[in-house]
């Protein structure tokens, strides 16, 4: 499933699923960008995929800001290539009784979550627009399918992720760009460890009695960014060990 020749954008590629998901498309040989707030987490997930032979570079600054958006993409446009491939992973989570939600907490968590993807995917579709082809995942949440108790403004900024993807598919089928969203598990991710959440205790009520890795979500990024997913567009891509079953 080759992808030399295109430039994919992760963003969130510092840790986590977005740096299993950089590590996946160097392998199938993407030129990746690498985008995330923290530096030195970035440069571990280039110095990763070097060590592997593949091509990526570091991008710092904030997925969720028009400005740095355009200033970056630009960078990556001049160094790596034209966009064809952009992971939309970069995210928040958030936890807070429903009432006890402020206007900041909403917008925070809305700006980076939903209008993020939402600004970043409009300025790189011209890229998919100009070669015939592209490919488009955002990584949304099981939370959007099942809501969430407590975790109502993430569970529904995930759930606006779900719906642009449904709504870009259509727009964009004809010219030969797909997009789809994968909506992870439970994942064993440092985001996830750091949450007021039993991991351990979860995953054993679990179907499959463990928790994700990362590296479950990147297989399935890497499928959906290959010519084999060639028809497959506005799907919810579920890769939850059976959590959610429909």
């Amino acid at each position: 499933m080759s992808l030399k020749g295109k430039t994919a954008v992760v963003t969130g590629g510092g840790s986590g699923i977005g740096r299993a998901c950089s590590v996946q498309l160097a392998r199938d040989g993407a030129a990746v960008a690498v985008w995330d707030l923290n530096a030195e987490s970035a440069a571990e997930t280039v110095r990763l995929i070097e060590a592997e032979g593949g091509q990526a570079k570091a991008y710092i600054g904030d997925a969720s800001d028009r400005a740095s958006i355009e200033q970056i993409l630009g960078r990556v446009r001049t160094e790596l290539g034209p966009v064809l491939v952009l992971v939309n992973n970069a995210g928040i989570t958030g936890f807070k009784a429903f009432l006890e939600i402020s206007p900041e907490d909403l917008e925070r968590i809305y700006r980076i979550n939903l209008m993020g993807p939402f600004f970043l995917t409009q300025a790189a579709v011209p890229d998919m627009l100009a070669a015939g082809w592209g490919r488009i995942i955002n990584i949304s949440s099981s939370s959007a399918q099942t809501g969430a108790m407590g975790m109502t403004h993430y569970s529904s900024s995930k759930g606006g992720i779900v719906a642009l993807t449904k709504s870009l598919a259509q727009e964009f089928a004809a010219q030969g760009i797909t997009v789809n969203n994968i909506p992870p598990g439970f994942i064993d991710t440092p985001m996830t460890r750091s949450s007021p959440v039993d991991v351990d205790a979860i995953a054993a009520a679990s179907p499959m009695k463990r928790a994700g890795k990362p590296e479950d979500i990147a297989a399935a990024c890497g499928f959906l960014a290959s010519e084999a997913a060639g028809y497959i567009t506005g799907q919810t891509f579920g890769v939850n060990g059976g959590r959610v079953i429909y």
